[in-house]
């Protein structure tokens, strides 16, 4: 049978885990192939067991980490923000040092113009 990369869905599995349990009470299931045995299929479905486990934990991980992620760039963009507004308070709206963090001179700004 050819594998594909397609994970087989909850449903498949836990009705492969079912025939696995079936199997166990066939006293007279001897395949020829010892890859078939009971054993080896009771071995796989606890390795695939922790490897559920070990993708949880992962996901878990991720999402903790993304979190501070998220948390640490709000944090930033919240510092600069208010580095900004102290620049405009110490240097004024009008000096050139506040091309240094990214806004425009009061005189550079584009006067409004009356409507007729």
């Amino acid at each position: 049978m050819a594998m594909s990369n397609k994970r087989p869905s909850a449903a498949q599995l836990d009705a492969d885990r079912a025939i696995v349990v079936a199997l166990q009470d066939l006293p007279g299931y001897v395949p020829t192939n010892p890859a078939y045995s009971v054993e080896a299929l009771r071995e796989r479905v606890s390795f695939l067991n922790l490897s559920e486990e070990a993708e949880i934990r992962a996901k878990r991980a991720y999402e903790v980490a993304r979190e501070q992620s998220i948390d640490a760039a709000k944090g930033v963009h919240s510092l600069v923000q208010e580095t900004k507004i102290q620049v405009l308070a110490q240097y004024g709206s009008d000096s050139p040092v506040v091309h240094a963090v990214g806004l425009k001179q009061r005189s550079e700004r584009k006067r409004p113009t009356r409507r007729g």
